[in-house]
């Protein structure tokens, strides 16, 4: 629902906020950051600086909301933020936008507290968001199925199933981690040739990156009782990036017949800020068009509402970096331009999927969309299609070729949400940069 917190005149008395690219006080996304070793802490982005959400707290600043939003704000992780009930996440929305509204009443006594409640971004060490129970990545990006089928499958790109039901499997939640940590590539068994059924033990030699939506759980639900579809959006409490990382030698050979497992568990990373669910109201859009041969889907995955705003327009970008590159101070080269509005499945969908069988999601869950690619190449969110499998070698400024990873490369997601009428907010980003 749009309310007074996405008025394109709302402004606040930080400076740098208003016109920021990622964080204006239309965006207001949450996060743990910490300062010079302090205990961890909830945050809120706002322009350059970071909110002391419990500092507001101890000031009093937050008396107006309910006992368990405080106690959420005055946290060490988000997981109690994403507990809370919709209509609770919103009145904290709607207090922490009031206490930065330079329109707002006690505007001069606010910012007289400016020294107390607020950090340079720059002097912050940002933390992962909540300790994450349970991590499933789905594969909704239809444009990403496709291109990788035909490269295996090419009468055939799509699984039967691909069409009527939300894809997915059990990640490993032990190994993501924030943004900026580096990755280690992985060892496993890995075929001598191609279509030779025999394995060596070897360092990865096709490390990949994924580009994803990151959706966290909110309130969860009990064992045996699924969400149903009408209901599932409440579910998602935030929205961020998600690098599935993936090595792709060691899935080619694993994968049959249980599907992925040592080719992904060694790392996943996401981005450090959580774009609530109220944030991104003005970029709700009808979900991707079925064509007129897609099958009809059984009930529990039709309603009126998702089908008419359950789908969410953010553009998306994939960056590289190489040591050679930065060594030259030659920029980051794009790898891909994609959107969210490229998912087959929405958000709400992925839950009640989920949650069909009686399996009960808990707040903090972190659910990923699946690479979200673009029809054309311009969009492709991975290496595995942009180099067409390891066959095509991608060209960057410093004169080198990728077909994969190597040692030093650094990978760079991030997302932004635009439209008529409304301020840009952006997601930050996510950032990780392999080491051997």
């Amino acid at each position: 629902m749009l309310d007074h917190t996405h008025a394109p005149a709302a402004a606040s008395w930080v400076d740098g906020a208003r016109g920021h690219p990622d964080f204006p006080i239309q965006n207001l996304p949450m996060g743990i950051f910490s300062r010079h070793g302090e205990a961890a802490r909830v945050g809120v982005a706002i322009g350059d600086q970071v909110l002391d959400a419990r500092t507001a707290v101890g000031l009093g600043l937050m008396d107006g909301l309910d006992p368990a939003s405080r106690e959420a704000l005055a946290a060490g992780t988000l997981k109690q933020w994403m507990a809370l009930p919709p209509a609770a996440r919103t009145a904290l929305r709607h207090a922490v936008f009031a206490l930065l509204d330079a329109g707002h009443p006690e505007r001069a006594r606010h910012a007289s507290l400016a020294g107390q409640l607020l950090h340079p971004l720059a002097q912050c060490e940002l933390h992962l968001p909540a300790d994450v129970g349970d991590y499933t990545d789905f594969y909704a990006g239809i444009h990403h199925a496709r291109q990788v089928g035909k490269l295996f499958r090419p009468d055939n790109p799509l699984m039967p199933n691909y069409k009527h039901v939300p894809i997915a499997y059990h990640g490993r939640a032990s190994s993501i981690r924030v943004s900026g940590t580096p990755v280690r590539r992985p060892t496993g068994q890995v075929r001598t040739a191609a279509g030779v059924d025999v394995p060596a033990l070897r360092p990865s030699a096709q490390l990949d990156f994924e580009l994803e939506l990151a959706i966290w759980i909110g309130p969860g639900n009990a064992l045996g009782e699924p969400v149903p579809l009408a209901a599932a959006s409440g579910h998602a409490a935030g929205y961020g990036l998600l690098n599935d990382w993936s090595a792709r030698d060691i899935q080619a050979w694993e994968y049959q017949p249980l599907g992925p497992f040592q080719g992904k568990n060694f790392a996943s990373t996401v981005s450090p800020w959580v774009v609530t669910a109220d944030a991104l109201a003005p970029f709700r859009c009808a979900p991707m068009a079925r064509g007129g041969d897609d099958p009809e889907l059984l009930p529990y995955l039709r309603d009126e509402g998702d089908a008419a705003s359950g789908g969410l327009s953010i553009a998306l970008e994939a960056w590289l970096s190489t040591a050679r590159m930065r060594e030259l101070g030659l920029a980051p080269r794009r790898l891909a331009a994609s959107d969210a509005c490229h998912l087959y499945w929405t958000p709400a969908q992925m839950v009640a999927q989920h949650t069909l069988g009686g399996c009960n999601l808990r707040p903090g869950d972190l659910l990923g969309s699946g690479t979200i690619s673009a029809p054309d190449e311009s969009g492709h969110g991975s290496l595995l299609e942009l180099t067409r499998g390891g066959t095509r070698p991608i060209e960057l400024p410093s004169g080198e070729t990728r077909l994969f990873l190597e040692a030093g490369d650094e990978i760079l997601l991030t997302a932004h949400c635009q439209r008529d009428g409304f301020p840009r907010i952006g997601f930050g980003e996510s950032r990780a940069r392999i080491i051997d």
